[in-house]
């Protein structure tokens, strides 16, 4: 990838404390996973504070966070960054249980999928996501 694919990637940060669930992630997505958004790169991580220093240094345009993660969960990381980044890049939280969509609602989250990872819903989910920021 030369510098200037980089510049143009979107950068995806995936957190979750569960390894596995960040490569089920990853390879969901792959590196295109719509024509209409741009090539994807990502940042895994494992820790609430990771993501932060992440978001801090201004390297997200986008996060997927995974609600079941521990000690701390994506829907709280979600309403963190709601309350405190202005602006937040969007984040789709990944729920244990369909019914816990209220929940991702009141985390502010721009979007959800389910666990475990299903490939299509996923990507359907992230670029909808993507798409409604980009033009709003």
């Amino acid at each position: 990838m030369t510098h200037t694919q980089a510049a143009r990637s979107l950068r995806v940060l995936v957190f979750s404390d569960d390894s596995e669930t960040r490569a089920q992630v990853i390879g969901a997505l792959g590196t295109r996973p719509s024509q209409d958004i741009p090539e994807l790169s990502f940042i895994e991580v494992a820790t609430a504070p990771m993501v932060f220093a992440q978001l801090d240094a201004g390297v997200v345009d986008a996060v997927i966070a995974d609600g079941e993660a521990s000690p701390a969960g994506g829907m709280g990381i979600a309403k963190q960054m709601k309350d405190e980044l202005d602006p937040s890049p969007p984040v789709l939280v990944l729920l244990g249980r369909a019914d816990d969509r209220w929940l991702a609602e009141w985390s502010r989250a721009d979007a959800v999928a389910t666990l475990p990872v299903d490939p299509i819903a996923l990507a359907e989910a992230f670029v909808e996501m993507v798409e409604k920021r980009r033009t709003a």
